[in-house]
């Protein structure tokens, strides 16, 4: 991946999940909105599916804009309501109630 993606970009999307607190998540838009590239959530998702790569990151706490869990990743859900994270069914994160406000509003 690296030699398709500067690793800079790979490590500032890593560099915000990693702030993503225990009990919040953040969606793939999100996070490419806080990097600066609106439109490419689906980077962030590639980005992530190879996150282990480059080290232990909570990949854990990001889900689509409707809070989808990551097809495939299994321990996903176990791992999120380990933390307290709400659902609305067996495959949705409540995303009203568990939201990273990255604002700080």
């Amino acid at each position: 991946m690296a030699s398709v993606m500067e690793e800079g970009l790979i490590y500032e999307i890593l560099s915000v999940v990693e702030e993503i607190p225990p009990g919040k998540v953040a969606s793939y838009g999100q996070i490419a909105r806080l990097i600066g590239r609106d439109n490419n959530a689906r980077l962030v998702g590639r980005v992530l599916s190879r996150a282990d790569s480059y080290g232990d990151y909570p990949c854990h706490r990001v889900v689509n804009h409707v809070g989808r869990l990551a097809p495939h990743f299994w321990e996903q859900r176990s791992l999120l309501l380990a933390e307290g994270v709400r659902f609305r069914d067996d495959t949705h994160v409540d995303m009203k109630s568990c939201r990273w406000d990255f604002d700080g509003k």
